[in-house]
This record gives C-alpha cells, structure tokens and sequence, in this order.
C-alpha cells in the first residue's frame, strides 16, 4: 500500500470515504486524504476498543465522525460522538479519543496563521 495522499495537492479527484476507509482487528487505520503546505486531511478507522491517550497538536483541527462511535475527552470534558457529530480542538487542546465501537472520522488539520508583528512606530 502507497503512502501516498490520496488526492494529488492542485489536482481535483473525487473518492469514496466508505469505500476508503480500512479498519484492522484490534488496531487503527490511517490514511492520509490530502495533504499541502498548510492543511492535512487524515482518514481513520478504528476498531471497538482501541483508542489514541491524550496528547496535544501544535494544529486547528476539525474531527467528523463518519460512522460508528467513540469517547472523545478534550480538555478535560468527555464527548460521546457518533455519525454525524463534529468536534473542533484549538491548537495546543489536550484530548484523548477511545473507540466504543468501531468507528471511522475525517480529522482536517490546519496550521495557525502566525501573528502579524505590530506596526512599526
């Protein structure tokens, strides 16, 4: 299997998320959708049970569960998502995520825009 993004970065494609997305007994599945300078879009599946402990990302990042269901903690607060539910996480948010069925999401990741300086006087 190729490591490779899914979508070439400046070519327009379409897939399939069903249809893509893997799942491994009693493991996690990521496939990467597209990825450019400033964005990476990652497709996952995880098997029931199987879960990512808390750690932080330097990104924004937008998770969309996309079937199934899973325990999602962020800063502190526990989530229940299923199909259909979105979760936004600031850059620096811890957050954990434990799969209490097989579940798939898309997780958009961005780089933050660095501050502009302040005026010069």
């Amino acid at each position: 299997m190729s490591d490779a993004p899914l979508f070439a970065a400046g070519r327009s494609g379409m897939i399939s998320l069903p249809a893509e997305t893997q799942f491994a007994p009693n493991g996690i599945v990521s496939r990467t959708l597209l990825q450019t300078d400033t964005l990476r879009v990652v497709l996952f599946g995880f098997d029931a049970g199987q879960e990512l402990t808390e750690h932080t990302a330097p990104y924004h990042a937008l998770v969309q569960i996309l079937s199934g269901q899973c325990r999602f903690m962020l800063e502190g607060k526990t989530h229940e998502l299923r199909a259909g539910d979105a979760l936004y996480m600031a850059p620096g948010a811890p957050h954990a995520v434990r799969a209490t069925r097989r579940f798939s999401m898309l997780l958009t990741l961005g780089k933050p825009v660095p501050a502009a300086p302040p005026p010069a006087d």
